[in-house]
């Protein structure tokens, strides 16, 4: 089965920098239509996020669960279904006590992508991934997925070169529903 793999901060939510709290949290421009898109094409929904916040002490993990619940169901109550939600709390640096750990989850590495696949039975060659950030499309790279969108609407990106033919540079999350 094909998966649609999202980022979590700048691509479902406005990225303010290490989003912790629903007063803090705000959807962005067309995240449910894509969603909705990809579930009417029978594609899972999966969130892989870097969340470095708990691993800096910014955010407790109960507060991220908490936040990703009240996400989730609000992207139901709006008829977008995500399926599944993977994290990295880990930081190689700036990580607290057990966080502080550079291993194979923490995007640009593949680990969370490699989680979903197994414990969903996901397709790679037929799936997708959209961030916002050139770790995301490392990752999805690394792991194999073929369909890759880079939202740059709010920054300028200086796009590596192994990039083309792998990546497609998208200014709006709308532009990516014709493509899935």
């Amino acid at each position: 089965m094909p998966a649609l793999f999202l980022d979590r901060d700048g691509i479902i939510n406005i990225d303010y920098g290490h989003v912790g709290t629903r007063d803090r949290f705000r959807f962005t421009d067309n995240i449910f239509s894509l969603v909705i898109a990809a579930n009417a094409l029978g594609y899972l929904v999966v969130v892989v996020t870097n969340q470095a916040g708990i691993g800096r002490g910014l955010y407790t993990l109960d507060e991220f669960k908490k936040l990703s619940d009240w996400m989730c169901q609000k992207c139901e109550d709006n008829g977008a279904k995500i399926d599944a939600l993977y994290f990295s709390p880990f930081h190689p640096t700036l990580g607290q006590g057990s966080y502080l750990l550079d291993e194979g989850t923490r995007k640009p590495k593949p680990g969370m992508i490699f989680e979903a696949v197994l414990d969903l039975n996901i397709n790679l060659e037929k799936s997708v991934m959209v961030g916002d950030k050139i770790s995301d499309m490392q990752a999805a790279i690394t792991a194999g997925i073929p369909n890759n969108f880079l939202l740059a609407s709010r920054r300028n990106l200086d796009v590596p070169t192994y990039f083309e033919g792998k990546v497609k540079i998208v200014s709006s999350l709308f532009e990516i529903i014709p493509e899935l």
